[in-house]
């Protein structure tokens, strides 16, 4: 669930740090994959006509009255929070729900994604002045107070900026954008004013002092260093931090008696660790009220319901549909005489196994009746999943290939095989920076074009790659060398010389090809030349995959973001972990040059391309755990819609861990399925994400968060004029023009919005598939029964 301050990618621009600050930094940038979907500040702020969502949210609505005062919810998280400290580098989903229960948030999101100013903490903010700089007035809530009693005010916005503003190299934060655009913070006309002055124009300023920090927190860098990590001097939210207990893996959060605003009807929140593979469990032990699942969960969980609505008990279910289900009348009698005969070993055997069969049975019907007490909450998340094209090297170097394999793929067949099943829309997201229902939303994508078999392989044949050209000898082999072939003189390069002679050819600008050089075996600790360079990190020289150097502002980027993308598609931690493009022409179609054709013989499924000697393919990289059924599925799909332009791919499937880290973030793919969360701020959030990379000095590229390596001048001109005017209208135009471009580069294609299954207990209110909005924490309760009659439960 998305919410205004949730921890993003931001840069940094401040001078270097410490080698223990810049260790931690790099980490950062190896673990900061995820990216924004973004929407429009500016013109998220006002209610505009835009469509409502694909999907509404399904959170079991109830009106406060109806909910009962008092009982405790627990609600699963993939883990425990490393860090209560939402801008450091490993802070990750449960840190944000931690804060979003018990720090001030000035802004939250509503059902479409647009950030609402929070009457518990605001009266009003605006802007008040432009020039010579933009001036934003807040007028605090004048209850508004800390768990400590004083008072919410200027002191404390005043510690968050210097803390995060880059200036003061010992606080080691990850993402300080905005902040370094502040020039002062003044008290107002009284206590509850606070003005904020800008050095330089900021569009998305809603999206600062979310969450907001005590001055206890961010005054000194120890207390933000170490001090914010396992606890908070001081809090202001509808709950206060209560135990943690690391070794049963649950935070509990309790109802704040100070809280000024409408109290929560929980007495206690419970986060309990859970993994997403362990929760089918969980749930059938009735040991979680509140739970994101997966499809497979949740048709058991539908099936219990199923079984419930015709009156089938769980023994019922269980030999209806259970262990026991497979067992005929014949079996069951066999097996009898088996357990009673006079070989003693084998009976023992099989009673030992209809004993297990029995117990499992039980199982299962005790499973099918507590679960028959849940139902499935369903929406779209804020999220997209996409394929992300690597223009690094090697075919997709080339536009043309990367808007051939887009081509070739049908996204509306692809979204309908992921969420048709699930009775949700499946319309394919028309832009990179927007979802729909989203004010900022506009389809972008016939800047690219949709699914054309015939477009896709005359782009293939514009770029030279034809059936039969894997073998063809490259150009420039003439009947000379082949005499020397023949004859044993042609001289073989050693891996020392062949090293040599690539980089003179990439000295010379030579075309680079595919070849097996830039490809890298799962186990094998040798990967190709054109992914190398120095690891930054805290582990020192690796070996094994070696990653991209970072660029310096992505040095500095939230772990928070990659630990949400993770957890989307693997359900896994995130582990530590961190394309040349061509000039922009404008916003190109996906259409070969005029007098293109198409190869005069249709390539078969079996006729693969090739080109000087070499065949296409590409290397298609999916996670392999338990997380990623429908990724791979949908990879699976991918894989037949290329085969049938002639495009081969090498499939390698690794592990969820080193998915992001080793591969992703470093380059180490051709083709590659991975999802971005929402955000409400795509001026700041999603530049990093589309920035066009530079090279280094030492050959390497500076990629920031752009993991496909295929940017434009005029995509990062776009997004900075975007953030840098205060005109709503201007900068929708500006987004808009962004997104088309991003279209027409191919570097990413948005395929479907990630569905949203929660599992939640049928008297859990108020909680469920939020989709865009924010949850309202103080408002999540069980819905009073007839017979408590406003006594609230006792659970």
């Amino acid at each position: 669930m998305s919410q205004v301050g949730a921890p993003r990618g931001r840069t940094w621009s401040g001078p270097s740090r410490s080698p223990r600050s810049r260790t931690l930094r790099s980490v950062a940038t190896l673990t900061s994959a995820v990216l924004a979907v973004t929407v429009l500040a500016g013109c998220s702020s006002g209610d505009g006509d835009a469509a409502a969502p694909a999907a509404a949210q399904d959170n079991a609505p109830t009106a406060r009255g109806l909910v009962g005062d008092g009982g405790t919810l627990r609600w699963a998280v993939d883990s425990l929070p490393t860090t209560l400290n939402a801008f450091q580098a490993d802070a990750d989903a449960a840190t944000g729900r931690v804060t979003g229960a018990v720090l001030p948030a000035l802004y939250t999101l509503d059902e479409r994604g647009r950030p609402r100013l929070n009457p518990d903490y605001l009266e009003s903010a605006e802007v008040v002045g432009t020039e010579p700089r933009q001036v934003v007035l807040y007028k605090l809530n004048q209850q508004a107070v800390w768990s400590d009693g004083r008072e919410i005010g200027a002191a404390d916005f005043v510690a968050q900026w210097r803390a995060l503003s880059g200036r003061d190299t010992a606080y080691w934060t990850a993402r300080n954008a905005g902040y370094e655009r502040i020039e002062k913070i003044e008290k107002g006309r009284n206590d509850l004013e606070v003005r904020v002055t800008f050095a330089k124009p900021y569009a998305d300023w809603r999206s600062l002092f979310t969450p907001l920090y005590p001055k206890e927190v961010m005054g000194s860098p120890n207390a933000f260093n170490d001090g914010a990590r396992t606890t908070l001097k001081s809090t202001a939210g509808p709950f206060l931090l209560g135990k943690t207990d690391r070794k049963d893996g649950s935070l509990t959060l309790v109802r704040n008696p100070r809280w000024w605003g409408s109290p929560a009807k929980l007495d206690s929140l419970v986060l309990r660790a859970v993994p997403r593979t362990d929760r089918e469990a969980a749930l059938a032990a009735g040991t979680l009220d509140l739970a994101e699942v997966d499809r497979a969960t949740a048709d058991r969980i539908a099936l219990a319901l199923k079984d419930a609505d015709a009156g089938r008990a769980g023994a019922q279910a269980a030999q209806l549909h259970g262990p026991g289900s497979a067992v005929t009348p014949g079996k069951a009698l066999k097996s009898w005489a088996l357990a009673h005969g006079e070989d003693e070993e084998l009976a023992a055997e099989v009673r030992a196994a209809r004993a297990e069969n029995k117990a499992a049975a039980a199982r299962y019907a005790r499973a099918q009746d507590t679960l028959s007490g849940y139902v499935v909450r369903k929406s779209l998340e804020p999220a997209y999943t996409q394929l992300s094209l690597n223009g690094e090297s090697g075919p997709l170097a080339d536009e043309r290939v990367r808007r051939a394999v887009a081509r070739a793929i049908d996204r509306r067949e692809l979204a309908e095989s992921v969420l048709k099943p699930l009775g949700l829309p499946a319309e394919p997201p028309g832009s990179h920076l927007a979802l729909a229902g989203q004010a900022a939303y506009a389809d972008s994508s016939d800047a690219l074009g949709g699914q054309d078999t015939k477009e896709a392989r005359a782009l293939l044949a514009d770029a030279g790659w034809v059936p039969g050209g894997a073998q063809q000898k490259p150009a420039g082999t003439g009947a000379g060398a082949e005499r020397a072939e023949k004859a044993g003189e042609a001289k073989k390069e050693t891996g020392a010389e062949k090293k040599e002679t690539d980089a003179k050819k990439k000295a010379e600008g030579a075309e680079d090809t595919a070849s097996d050089d830039g490809l890298y075996i799962v186990g094998d600790d040798k990967p190709g030349e054109l992914r190398t360079a120095p690891r930054i990190g805290p582990g020192g020289p690796e070996s094994g995959t070696r990653v991209l150097a970072p660029a310096p502002a992505a040095a500095r980027e939230s772990a928070a973001l990659l630990a949400r993308a993770e957890a989307l598609d693997t359900g896994a931690r995130a582990a530590a972990g961190p394309g040349n493009a061509k000039p922009d022409k404008g916003v190109a179609g996906a259409y070969a040059p005029m007098g293109s054709a198409a190869p005069a013989a249709v390539p078969a499924a079996s006729q693969a391309l090739g080109k000087d000697g070499k065949p296409l393919s590409l290397r298609f990289v999916l996670p392999s755990g338990p997380g990623s059924e429908t990724l791979r599925a949908v990879g699976d799909r991918i894989v037949r819609m290329l085969d049938g332009v002639g495009i081969r791919t090498e499939v390698t499937k690794v592990s969820d861990e080193s998915f992001f880290k080793d591969h992703v973030a470093s380059g180490d793919y051709d083709l590659a399925l991975y999802s971005w969360p929402a955000s409400a701020f795509p001026a700041t959030d999603a530049r990093p994400i589309f920035a066009k990379p530079e090279p280094a000095s030492d050959g390497s590229l500076l990629v920031e968060q752009n993991y496909s390596r295929v940017g434009t001048d005029r995509i990062d001109q776009l997004f900075d004029q975007a953030v840098g005017t205060l005109d709503e209208e201007e900068a929708g135009d500006l987004i808009r023009q962004a997104d088309a471009r991003i279209w027409a580069a191919a570097g990413s294609l948005p395929l479907y919005q990630r569905p949203q299954l929660v599992a939640a207990r049928k008297d859990v209110v108020n909680a469920g598939a939020w989709g865009f909005a924010a949850p309202r924490y103080q408002d999540i309760g069980f819905k009073k029964s007839e017979t408590t009659k406003g006594s609230g439960s006792n659970r």
